[in-house]
């Protein structure tokens, strides 16, 4: 079913005002998922307090344009999805690199961790890192 104008343009301007409140967006290739590991992903993602959508490449560039997330216009080709966060990258950097072991077909194009364009290796670094939770619950206890 087709999306009206002003559907497109409904669901442009909700991509634009979540993306620009966003500190934080990892590009993925999610091709050869299938339906119930989408839901899986979409489940861990929210739990990290992260979003996940899949999206149209021009849709991107045309959102992220002039704003710091705009070095992931690189990236985008083929079939693309964003996971992004306002709050903690390392929680959603750990929720991605876990699901990513159960889900080898799916893989990170690049990042964008608070304003800084990072390379997809770095993402899994970033998730061997304590999540801000956990540094707050190792100060609580010191």
């Amino acid at each position: 079913m087709a999306l009206t104008r002003a559907e497109k343009q409904t669901e442009l301007t909700t991509l634009e005002s979540e993306l620009r409140a966003a500190q934080n967006a990892i590009l993925l290739d999610y091709k050869g998922l299938t339906v119930p590991q989408v839901t899986q992903l979409r489940r861990q993602v929210r739990a990290a307090k992260g979003r996940y959508r899949v999206v149209k490449n021009t849709m991107v560039k045309r959102v992220i344009k002039g704003t710091p997330l705009e070095p992931l216009s690189a990236h985008c080709a083929g079939a693309t999805a964003v996971a992004y966060s306002g709050a903690d990258p390392v929680a959603l950097a750990k929720a991605l690199t876990t699901f990513i072991k159960t889900a080898p077909a799916m893989s990170i194009k690049g990042a964008v961790v608070q304003g800084r364009a990072i390379r997809a290796t770095e993402v899994a670094e970033l998730a061997n890192l304590p999540s801000r939770a956990e540094l707050y619950a190792k100060l609580l206890y010191l």
